[in-house]
């Protein structure tokens, strides 16, 4: 049995009064977005890239829109030096990109940083120390003072270096495990290296208030991030900064709570990778803001091919139901729902509809390089008649009537449910066309010729080939089809209704191919169905007439 009365809450809330981010509903301005993929997410890596593959990686952070990329941890190994180097002797970094790395407040880790990011041409130097209740007494043993003192002493000589070595230097300071930190403890000592900084408003300072391991419900971060952003000095020079990782499963819930709290600036990785259970997935934080209006400043509009990147790079997998980045998020397998995804595009298209409202999908797969074909409805046992109709409009133009949609539903699904597999969009042309398309056994109708009458009726002239026998009849009928219909009948004993007749033109060239629906009851109650096409609009009709003849 589990033992729930080992664990009590390890977090400090904020005092009353700071919570006027509840009133909030939206984020109304993207925060800044800082990637530490190259960092954090490098670094809990099962084997860390390479130097050529960290290139790639921070070039596709470029591309992507990242202005700000913690490229790594400079004093930790070779690699990470080396790779800084490279970026700055290179001149591999754009002007509007800014390099941001990372070192404790150690006196010796401190040097060996500014040694690794000499010469750059902007770089922020962000330096921490743990401040939690659990570090102070389990790890560090020492009293909040001295803790204090370990912030300030690297504070000072972060100040004094930035002065010796050439280079254009901004700073970012973090009180390590915030989310165990006593919050006024914590504003303590981010007011003390505030002091030493002296950080301005055309020269402002990252105060970062990590979420270094998930303790409380997202709310309560919330209130902390306020209290903190409300108590500290120099906020107009302050550009306060969170690093949510996702111990509970609410790193972005934090993230977005933080942001209505009054946080200015995220941390985050790509598919939120980092330690343990990672960090904040900056897809799924500025996808969500841009399915509320937002611009995230981020393009993740070939969202596949940066799928593929980090995959292969990382060696890491993006899970198949990955908010936006997933195989299988906007798929729909449900007939419910691919009937409601259908009309909702229809819907769309009719209306020229601009602002995205479709049912079940919150934003266009078309903007994050998704289609509708692959990737949103989706066919096996669960399928249903609206889906299947839809990818065979949008794929090959067919556009059969709902009863008929309802019976090839049962068609495609017998063979999914049969095969225990998903079956592709060729597999359901495969299904309508050999259930209902141009059928000519065992009745075909191989000619006629129509007459005009005086009262309006036409007279038809048929050849059908039955069973090998070639016989010609004559019938009269409302229309053609209807002419055609009743020589059947009389010829072959046969007795039908016809319930359904639609046309459509199949292609959109001039030579377009017509396409024709023809639904027959039987003195039996059932129905059968057939489809026909041809350039001409009479033949088609004909043949779907002779296929809904031969389903019988």
């Amino acid at each position: 049995m589990m033992d729930a009365t080992k664990y009590a809450p390890g977090y400090y809330p904020a005092p009353a009064g700071y919570d006027s981010w509840v009133k909030k509903d939206h984020i109304e301005t993207a925060p800044a977005f800082c990637s530490v993929d190259l960092r954090d997410g490098n670094q809990a890596l099962i084997v860390p890239m390479s130097l050529e593959e960290k290139l790639e990686f921070f070039k596709m952070l470029v591309k992507i829109g990242f202005k700000e990329i913690e490229v790594g941890f400079p004093a930790a190994s070779e690699t990470e030096y080396e790779f800084l180097r490279t970026l700055i002797e290179q001149n591999l970094v754009p002007e509007d990109v800014t390099l941001q790395v990372l070192t404790q407040c150690r006196d010796h880790i401190i040097r060996r940083t500014f040694e690794a990011v000499k010469g750059a041409p902007r770089a922020v130097i962000h330096f921490y120390n743990s401040t939690s209740v659990a570090q102070r007494e389990q790890v560090f043993h020492k009293s909040k003072e001295e803790i204090k003192k370990i912030a300030t002493d690297g504070a000072a000589l972060v100040k004094q270096l930035s002065e010796e070595y050439e280079g254009s230097f901004l700073f970012e300071y973090s009180p390590e495990s915030f989310t165990g930190t006593e919050p006024e403890y914590a504003v303590e000592v981010c007011n003390a290296v505030l002091d030493i900084m002296q950080p301005t408003p055309d020269r402002p300072m990252i105060i970062n208030l990590p979420v270094t391991v998930e303790m409380s419900m997202p709310h309560v971060y919330a209130t902390q991030i306020e209290y903190c952003s409300k108590n500290l000095k120099y906020r107009d020079s302050v550009i306060l900064s969170t690093h949510p990782h996702n111990d509970r499963g609410t790193g972005v819930a934090c993230a977005e709570l933080a942001v209505l709290a009054g946080a200015q600036r995220i941390e985050c990785c790509l598919f939120g990778n980092g330690e343990r259970t990672g960090n904040v997935d900056a897809i799924t934080l500025a996808l969500n803001m841009y399915s509320h209006g937002v611009d995230p400043k981020l393009d993740f509009s070939d969202l596949p091919a940066i799928c593929e990147t980090y995959e292969r790079v990382t060696r890491m997998h993006v899970y198949e139901r990955s908010p936006y980045a997933g195989q299988l998020v906007f798929a729909a397998f449900s007939g419910s729902h691919q009937d409601a995804i259908a009309k909702g595009m229809n819907y769309r298209k009719a209306n020229g509809e601009h602002r995205w409202t479709c049912p079940y999908i919150p934003i266009d797969p078309h903007d994050i390089g998704r289609t509708y074909d692959a990737d949103v409805i989706r066919i096996n046992s669960q399928s249903g008649k609206g889906g299947i109709g839809f990818l065979l409009q949008q794929n090959y133009g067919y556009n059969p009537p709902p009863r008929m949609r309802e019976d090839l539903g049962y068609r495609v699904k017998e063979v999914s449910d049969h095969e225990h597999r998903e079956l592709s969009v060729k597999e359901v042309l495969y299904v309508f066309e050999r259930a209902y398309l141009n059928h000519t056994t065992p009745l075909n109708v191989t000619e006629a010729h129509f007459t005009q009458n005086p009262d309006n009726t036409i007279t038809a002239d048929v050849t059908l080939a039955c069973n090998g026998d070639i016989k010609t009849c004559r019938a009269t009928g409302n229309g053609r089809l209807d002419a055609v219909a009743t020589a059947i009948e009389q010829e072959t004993g046969l007795h039908f209704t016809l319930v359904h007749y639609s046309e459509h033109a199949l292609d959109s060239d001039t030579n377009s191919r017509a396409c024709s629906y023809v639904g027959l009851k039987w003195a039996s109650g059932e129905e059968t169905w057939g489809c026909g096409t041809h350039t001409d609009i009479i033949v088609a009709g004909i043949r779907a007439l002779v296929s809904a003849i031969n389903n019988k």
